[in-house]
C-alpha cells in the first residue's frame, strides 16, 4: 500500500484541473478543495457545489423538441422548396403554394412526432439506468450516482469501476489503470500518489486516475479535481457528437443518403434548365425539380430508424432484456461469438455442498470442519455459502482467527491461522485443488484418483490442507502443506441450457465459456450440453501464447478455464481485433475488464455493482434463452430498417427517375410539384408500419452489417425495373385514354403510389409473398390504406385543388394488371437478384476510432435539469 506522505506547506498557484493537481502534494490539493480525506464533503457543501459547476456528465440524453425539430428542417431541399413557395405565392400562383405548404409541414410534422417519440423513449431508457461510485461524504462512504459527483469528492476505487471524474489519489494499493480510450496505450499503467513535474504529458500523470479509464488492478482512494467537460476525457468528448451515439449502420445510412442527396442535386439541376430550354414557366420548373429531389431523398429515414429502435426497446425490456442505450440493441444483433460464465448461465448456479472426501486418516466431517474454518467472512462467496448450509455448518467451532490471508486470482487460495481452545495456532489453506496440491508433500495416490474421478463427473472440487502456523501470513507461507481431504460441491446443468445454446447456434453465434473452474469440469458440463468435445485452454496456456497464436487458438477452443480477469480481458481484445462482433457475459467484479473490452458487454439484474455498470445490456433472468431472444429482436430490427432503405433506393428512385424522363418528351409536367410531394408524403406514411414487420427466420440466422455496395446495386438493378411500368401507364394513358394533363397526373399519381407502396411485400422477404411469408397485420393495412386513399382522391372534392381528375373504371382494370405484372417481375428479379447479382465477400465490421470514446461517454451522461448551472474549470 502506497499512502501519501504529508509535506510542509508551501506556495503554489491553484490547481487547474488534473494537470495542475498532480503536479501538487496531495496535502496542498485537499487544502484547496478544502476537504479532509477521512471525512469528504458535507451534504450541504455538495449542494452548493452542483450548483456552481453542474452534473458530472459530457453527454445528455434528454428529449428536446426544439433540437428534433431543427432536426427535420435542417434539409436543404425542403429550405429550398418552402422559399419556392413563397416565391410561386408572389407571382400569383396562391393555390400551389398553399397546396405545397401544407404538405410539406404534414411532412415534417409526421418526422417529428416519430423522432420526438423515439427520443423519449430513449430518455425514458436513459433514467432506468444509472452508474454509481463509492464517496466518503459526512464522514461516512456510500454509493452515489457518477452525475452527482462535484470537485473535492473523495471517492474509493475498486477492481473493474470506470473512474469517475479526474482524480488525485491519495492512498494507492497495487492500483493500475487502463487508459487506452484516453491515450491508446494497450498496457495497463501503474499509479503511486507522488506528484509529477509541472508539464508531465498526460499518459504519464502517475499520481491521477483519470475519468473514463478503467481499474485494471487494485484499489484507492483519490480527491476529484475536475467533473464533466472540465476532465481530460471530457475535453476530448466535448469535441464529438455524444448526444446521440449512433450506430455504424446510422452512420452510414447518413451517407447513402448524401449520396442520394448528390444524385438529387444534380438530377434537380438537369431538369430545370431543361424546363427552361423548352421556355416552361421558372417557378413551374424549379419547384417540379425541387420535388422531384424531395421525392428521391429518403427524408423519413431517421424517424423510420429511431422509431425501430424505441420499439425494440419495449419489445425487449418485455423479453427481459434491457438496454442502456438504443445502440445497443443493434451491437447485439451484430454478435457472433459469445464468452460467458459457467456457473448460472449454463449450471443452475445454487451450489450445494456434497461431501468432504478425507485424504488420510481424518473423517469426513473433519475435513468439513477446517473448510469451515478457512473463510475469509461466513458466507462470503458461493462455496462458503453452500458449506454454511450444509448441517455441519450450524455447528458452532470454537477456534479464534488470528490472521486472513484473502484469496485472489493469481494465487487462487485463501488461508487463515486459527488457534484452538488448547492454544494450538494452525495455519489453514483452501483452494483450487491443482494450486493447493502442488504446495503440499506427500499427497495420497488415492487423493488424486479421487480428484480426477470427481473433475471427470462434472462436479466442483476444493481442497483443504493445513500446516503449523508460521510467524507471519504471507503467500510465502502457502508451502509445505498437508492434503487433509476434498469437499466437493454439485452445481448440475441447466435443464434448458442445451435448447438456448442450440438456438444460439441457430442464430450463428459461437459460444464459448470462460470460467475460473477446472477445465476438465467445464468440459464436462459442455458435453453434458450437447457443445460435443470441447477443446479446452487454461490460463498457464493462454500466457505461454502472443497474441496471434491465442488468436488462432480461440477458434478452435470452446473453454478456457482457470482463468483470470486479465485473461478474460486479453481473450475478448484479441478476438475484437481478429473479428468484430464479440458479447461477454458476466457477473461479478472479476468480469468487469472483460466486460469493457467486449462490443457488447452483458450482465445481469442480480450481478455485482462493477458488472453492471460495465455491461451494456443488462438480463432481468440469466439465461441464455433470454440473450437469444435479445440478439433476435436486434436483427429484427435491422432487417425491416433495411427494408425502408431497398425500398428507397429502387422504387421511389426509379419513380422519379420516370419523372425526370418524362418531362423532356411531354409538352407539359408529367406531375406537379404538390402531387410529387404529396405522393411521397403518403408514401412515407405507409412505410412507418415496417418496424412492425415479421422477419423471415433465415434473415435471424447471421449477424447483420450495414453493406452500402449491396444497397447501391440493388437500386440499379430494381430502380429501372419500376421505370418500365411507369413508362408503360405513360403509353396507356396517352395512347389508350386519350388522356389531357389532369388525367395523365391523375393516372400516373395512382399508378407510381400503389406500384412504390406495394412492392414492400415482394422486397420484404426473400421467399414467396404471402404463401411462405407472411406480413404484419399493421404493415399489410398501412399498405393498402395508402393505396386506397390515393386511387380515391382524383374523385374527391379535393381533386381540383390537387389538380386531379376522375379516372375511367377501365384505367383500374389496367392498373390491376400493371400491378400484378410488376410485381411478378420483381419477384423474378428477385431470384436472380439474390441468386448471382448479390454474391460478395463477406463485410467486416470496422469502427471508428472514437467509438470507445463515444460509448464511455454515455457513461457520463444525464436527462436531468440542473438549476443555477455553470459550466467552468473544475477549479478557479
Amino acid at each position: 500500500m502506497t499512502i501519501a506522505e504529508p509535506a510542509p506547506p508551501r506556495h503554489r498557484s491553484r490547481t487547474t484541473g488534473v494537470v495542475g493537481a498532480a503536479a501538487l502534494p496531495v496535502v496542498e490539493v485537499l487544502r484547496e478543495f478544502e476537504v479532509e480525506a477521512g471525512a469528504g464533503l458535507a451534504g450541504t457543501e455538495v449542494l452548493r457545489r452542483q450548483a456552481r459547476y453542474g452534473p458530472n456528465a459530457v453527454a445528455t440524453h434528454r428529449a428536446r423538441p426544439v433540437a428534433v425539430l431543427l432536426h427535420q428542417l435542417r434539409s436543404p431541399l425542403l429550405g429550398l422548396l418552402v422559399i419556392a413557395a413563397i416565391a410561386s405565392y408572389v407571382v400569383g400562383q396562391h393555390s400551389d403554394a398553399v397546396i405545397i405548404g401544407v404538405i410539406v409541414a404534414l411532412s415534417v410534422g409526421l418526422g417529428f412526432f416519430n423522432e420526438y417519440r423515439a427520443e423519449k423513449a430513449a430518455e425514458a431508457l436513459h433514467s432506468e439506468i444509472h452508474h454509481s461510485t463509492v464517496t466518503v461524504r459526512d464522514g461516512r462512504p456510500s454509493p452515489v450516482d457518477v452525475t452527482t459527483l462535484v470537485p473535492g469528492d473523495v471517492v474509493e476505487l475498486r477492481l473493474g469501476d470506470v473512474v469517475p471524474a479526474d482524480i488525485r489519489l491519495i492512498e494507492v494499493t497495487g492500483l493500475e489503470c487502463d487508459e487506452s480510450v484516453l491515450t491508446g496505450e494497450s498496457l495497463p499503467v501503474d499509479k503511486t500518489t507522488a506528484e509529477v513535474p509541472v508539464g508531465t504529458p498526460l499518459a504519464d500523470l502517475a499520481g491521477c486516475a483519470l475519468m473514463g479509464t478503467v481499474v485494471h488492478a487494485g484499489s484507492a482512494v483519490g480527491v476529484v479535481v475536475a467533473t464533466g467537460a472540465a476532465t481530460e476525457f471530457g475535453k476530448i468528448a466535448a469535441g464529438l457528437d455524444t448526444r446521440q451515439l449512433d450506430t455504424e449502420f446510422q452512420v452510414g445510412l447518413r451517407r447513402f443518403s448524401m449520396l442520394l442527396v448528390y444524385v438529387a442535386g444534380g438530377l434537380t439541376t438537369s431538369i430545370f434548365v431543361v424546363n427552361v430550354v423548352l421556355d416552361r414557366p421558372i417557378i413551374d420548373a424549379l419547384l417540379f425539380s425541387l420535388a422531384i429531389a424531395v421525392g428521391i431523398t429518403p427524408q423519413l429515414l431517421p424517424a423510420v430508424v429511431s422509431t425501430s429502435l424505441a420499439a425494440g426497446s419495449r419489445r425487449m425490456r418485455k423479453r427481459k432484456v434491457l438496454v442502456k442505450r438504443l445502440v445497443c440493441i443493434e451491437d447485439l444483433g451484430d454478435v457472433d461469438v459469445l464468452f460467458t460464465d459457467k456457473t448460472g448461465t449454463l449450471t443452475h448456479g445454487r451450489v450445494d455442498f456434497a461431501r468432504a472426501v478425507p485424504a488420510g486418516d481424518d473423517t469426513a466431517a473433519e475435513v468439513l470442519g477446517w473448510g469451515l474454518l478457512c473463510t475469509e467472512s461466513e458466507g462470503g462467496n458461493p462455496l462458503d455459502r453452500a458449506l454454511w448450509a450444509s448441517p455441519a455448518g450450524k455447528v458452532a467451532v470454537a477456534v479464534e482467527r488470528l490472521a486472513v490471508l484473502p484469496f485472489d486470482h493469481d494465487r487462487r487460495m485463501v488461508s487463515v491461522i486459527v488457534r484452538d481452545s488448547a492454544g494450538v495456532s494452525t495455519m489453514v489453506t483452501k483452494g483450487a485443488p491443482e494450486t493447493v496440491l502442488e504446495r503440499c508433500v506427500d499427497v495420497p495416490p488415492a487423493a488424486r484418483e479421487a480428484l480426477a474421478a470427481e473433475f471427470a463427473a462434472g462436479n466442483r472440487v476444493v481442497a483443504v490442507a493445513t500446516r503449523p502456523a508460521p510467524a507471519g501470513l504471507t503467500p510465502e507461507d502457502e508451502h509445505r502443506l498437508t492434503l487433509m481431504g476434498l469437499l466437493v460441491f454439485l452445481d448440475p446443468p441447466k435443464q434448458d441450457a442445451a435448447e438456448a445454446l442450440r438456438r444460439l447456434a441457430d442464430l450463428g453465434i459461437a459460444v464459448k465459456v470462460v470460467t475460473g473452474d477446472n477445465a476438465e469440469v467445464a468440459v464436462t458440463v459442455c458435453r453434458d450440453l450437447g457443445l460435443g468435445d470441447a477443446v479446452a485452454l487454461t490460463g498457464v496456456d493462454i500466457d505461454a501464447l502472443d497474441d496471434d497464436e491465442l488468436g488462432e487458438a480461440i477458434v478452435r477452443t470452446t473453454v478456457f478455464a482457470r482463468v483470470s480477469p486479465e485473461h478474460k480481458a486479453r481473450i475478448v481484445r484479441v478476438q475484437r481485433k481478429a473479428r468484430g462482433g464479440v458479447a461477454f457475459l458476466g457477473d461479478g467484479v472479476n468480469d468487469a475488464l472483460a466486460l469493457h473490452a467486449a462490443d457488447v458487454g452483458i450482465s445481469v439484474d442480480s450481478a455485482t455493482d462493477v458488472a453492471k455498470d460495465a455491461a451494456d445490456v443488462i438480463l432481468l433472468e440469466k439465461d441464455l434463452g433470454v440473450l437469444a431472444d435479445g440478439v433476435a429482436e436486434g436483427r429484427r430490427i435491422f432487417a425491416n430498417t433495411i427494408k425502408y432503405v431497398l425500398m428507397g433506393t429502387s422504387s421511389n428512385f426509379g419513380n422519379m427517375a420516370s419523372a425526370a424522363g418524362a418531362s423532356l418528351f411531354l409538352a407539359f409536367l408529367p406531375m406537379l410539384p404538390s402531387q410529387i410531394l404529396l405522393n411521397n408524403l403518403l408514401y412515407d406514411a405507409s412505410q412507418l408500419a415496417i418496424p412492425t414487420d415479421n422477419v423471415d427466420e433465415e434473415q435471424l440466422r447471421r449477424p447483420s452489417h450495414w453493406d452500402i455496395a449491396f444497397i447501391r446495386r440493388f437500386m440499379v438493378f430494381f430502380g429501372p425495373l419500376s421505370s418500365v411500368f411507369d413508362f408503360g401507364t405513360f403509353a396507356v394513358m396517352l395512347w389508350v385514354f386519350h388522356s389531357g394533363p389532369a388525367q395523365f397526373r391523375s393516372g400516373w399519381f395512382v399508378e407510381s403510389l400503389a406500384t412504390q407502396t406495394l412492392v414492400i411485400f415482394a422486397i420484404r422477404t426473400r421467399r414467396v409473398p404471402f404463401f411462405r411469408s407472411h406480413p404484419s397485420l399493421p404493415l399489410t393495412l398501412a399498405a393498402l390504406g395508402v393505396v386506397l386513399v390515393g386511387a380515391v382522391l382524383p374523385a374527391t372534392p379535393l381533386a381540383t385543388a390537387l389538380g386531379f381528375q376522375p379516372l375511367p373504371g377501365a384505367f383500374f382494370a389496367a392498373l390491376v394488371g400493371m400491378v400484378v405484372c410488376y410485381l411478378a417481375l420483381i419477384e423474378v428479379g428477385k431470384r436472380y437478384f439474390y441468386r448471382v447479382a448479390a454474391v460478395t465477400p463477406t463485410v467486416r465490421r470496422s469502427y471508428g476510432g472514437h467509438r470507445h470514446v463515444r460509448r464511455r461517454a454515455a457513461y457520463f451522461s444525464t436527462a436531468k435539469r440542473w438549476a443555477g448551472t455553470t459550466r467552468r474549470p473544475a477549479h478557479s
